[in-house]
């Protein structure tokens, strides 16, 4: 049968309980290793046996990762690898790497921010936030970077076009929904807002 996807044992019912264990955790660190996005729950689950729960081999990883430069954290819905954020320096001084989120500028990071807080919202409620026009340059810098896509029409006349955050925005932002976002009221009270 060309094409068909090869049958995994999850259940490993030849290996001995420790073996089993270290090699469901191998499994999941290789998945998560291998996504270039937040990997969820349920599809790590796919790669280890019925009723393991995968919460504890993800705690089992993250201990074994303590004396690592980098860590798995739970993202936008899933898990990923991250460097710890103290290896920052190192890396953009060894390699040509910058940072998505150094590359804005406190405009963007304010449209970004409405969009976050108020989204869907066109470009008009931009301009509403803001008392000024928002380019569509600016826009369109931002759904680059994949920080932000359209959302629904809104159902004003002439139905323009919604913004909204996307799963990267949260992977930027270290989220795990957009219930992590900070309080507006305390960004207000920190003089932020």
């Amino acid at each position: 049968m060309t094409g068909a996807k090869p049958t995994l044992d999850t259940e490993l019912s030849d290996f001995a309980p420790e073996l089993r264990w270290r090699e469901w955790m191998a499994r999941v660190e290789a998945v998560i290793f291998a996504s270039a996005t937040p990997v969820a729950n349920e599809d790590l689950a796919r790669v280890v046996g019925q009723g393991v729960s995968v919460d504890l081999l993800i705690e089992d990883i993250q201990s074994e990762l303590q004396l690592r430069p980098y860590e798995l954290v739970a993202v936008a819905g899933g898990w990923m690898f991250r460097t710890r954020p103290q290896f920052a320096d190192s890396i953009r001084s060894a390699a040509d790497v910058s940072d998505q989120l150094l590359d804005l500028n406190d405009f963007e990071i304010a449209v970004l921010s409405a969009i976050a807080y108020h989204q869907p919202l066109t470009r008009e409620g931009l301009k509403d936030i803001f008392g000024n026009e928002v380019s569509r340059d600016l826009i369109s810098r931002l759904r680059q970077r994949d920080l932000i896509t359209t959302g629904p029409r809104s159902p004003r006349a002439g139905a323009p076009y919604t913004y909204v955050t996307t799963a990267q925005f949260l992977v930027a932002f270290d989220l795990q929904s957009l219930r992590d976002l900070p309080d507006p009221e305390g960004l207000e009270d920190a003089g932020l807002r």
